[in-house]
């Protein structure tokens, strides 16, 4: 149904156009007969269809925007701003052929030019009704519109059927535009929801990714610094390198020489096995001498320190026992008291006039150790406390020298 409005239009868009119709028919006519043209065969202009079409027309084949451009240039005193009021002055404008009509007409034939070629392969009234079926629910359906219209075979049967067609439509797209604008709200609040979770994930990421630039930098320092350490290393390798090549270059021979302190460590031992089986031979001549000189003593069961010297003995097991400084006249009756015990007496000065590489040799033969540190160089006294140290060998420090404290400290290396 046509608006009210279109059907009873204001008194400034009533105009006479009986006249002006009259004048077109008896213009085409004249022309048909100058010409010699068909006047069936002629597309009809816009003026000429039915008012009921064009409103539709109007509505869906042409944009507001070419409407008001078209109207307001034609239509004096045009009220642009609404819409509906600029819809109603083009529809009115179409009912006769006047400069608006005429402009309208141009605007249209040039926007949907290639609709009204295709649809002129169109012979039959039937032809054009099915290229309209194919054509009215295409993205081009405003084009098929004004080409099957302004068809000269569209007849008034058709012409009712596309405006209906065209009704029908414009109710299902509305109803399809409210659906979408539900779906569209719907969307946009989906939209809102998911922008903010967006947004929180961009902060959340940003604050990882400041996190992991913080621990990016760390690690930076982190190899830098064990960088500087290694270059540090090589840089002291390199120097002591340097300062290995420089030795060997100054001593060509120290191979051979590293060879020969490990043979002379070895004759150093051989030495001192030697001198073991030596002052084990010598005690045990002395041993014998002594035997065969002095005659066997008689038992005397009052005489407790005869029997004590008697069992002594056999006190010190033939072990070796070192005495590291003392006086040299003192050293006869240190050897006395040693081997009337059942020990191997061995002395060194503790001094410089006895080289230190013998005392390490009698240190190596020695069993026991004494170390009378009153009379003994401090080189001496450390090299005796390190070697017993290192060997776990007993070793008894007197402060006083004497026949009394090298008894006492026989006795505490016999307990």
């Amino acid at each position: 149904m046509p608006h009210p409005l279109l059907t009873n239009p204001p008194p400034d868009l009533i105009e006479a156009p009986t006249r002006a119709r009259s004048a077109d028919r008896c213009c085409a006519a004249d022309a048909s007969v100058v010409f010699g043209v068909d006047a069936g065969s002629r597309r009809r202009r816009l003026w000429q269809l039915d008012p009921s079409a064009h409103c539709p027309v109007l509505g869906v084949c042409l944009p507001i925007g070419a409407l008001r451009q078209v109207v307001a240039n034609g239509v004096a005193n045009c009220d642009a701003d609404d819409d509906y009021r600029l819809h109603c002055l083009g529809v009115g404008a179409c009912k006769e052929r006047a400069p608006v009509s005429e402009a309208l007409h141009k605007e249209l034939e040039r926007r949907y030019s290639p609709a009204v070629r295709r649809s002129a392969a169109a012979k039959s009234a039937a032809e054009l009704s099915a290229w309209w079926r194919d054509q009215r629910a295409g993205e081009d359906m405003p084009g098929a519109l004004w080409a099957t219209l302004t068809h000269a075979r569209c007849d008034a049967l058709l012409e009712q059927k596309v405006l209906a067609d065209v009704h029908m439509l414009q109710h299902q797209r509305g109803a399809s535009q409210r659906v979408d604008r539900v779906r569209f709200e719907v969307l946009q609040k989906e939209n809102a929801a998911l922008r903010g979770q967006l947004e929180a994930l961009m902060r959340r990421n940003q604050g990882m990714a400041g996190e992991l630039a913080l621990q990016r930098e760390q690690a930076q320092a982190q190899h830098l610094h064990a960088r500087a350490q290694a270059i540090g290393r090589d840089t002291a390798m390199a120097a002591l390198r340097d300062e290995l090549q420089a030795l060997q270059a100054q001593l060509p021979d120290w191979k051979s020489r590293a060879g020969q302190d490990a043979r002379v460590e070895a004759l150093n031992r051989r030495v001192v096995d030697l001198e073991r089986a030596l002052q084990r031979a010598e005690q045990q001549l002395e041993r014998e001498r002594q035997r065969v000189a002095e005659p066997a003593p008689r038992p005397d069961p009052a005489a407790g320190e005869g029997d004590t010297q008697a069992a002594a003995p056999a006190a010190l097991g033939d072990r070796a026992v070192l005495c590291v400084g003392g006086r040299p006249a003192s050293v006869p009756l240190y050897r006395h008291i040693v081997e009337r015990q059942g020990g191997r007496f061995l002395h060194h000065d503790g001094g410089d006039e006895q080289s230190a590489q013998q005392l390490d040799a009698t240190l190596s033969a020695a069993d026991l150790v004494i170390c009378q540190t009153g009379c003994v160089s401090h080189g001496a006294y450390w090299r005796v406390k390190d070697h017993c140290k290192r060997h776990g060998k007993p070793c008894v420090f007197v402060e006083k020298p004497g026949s009394a404290g090298l008894k006492r400290a026989l006795a505490a290396l016999q307990t």
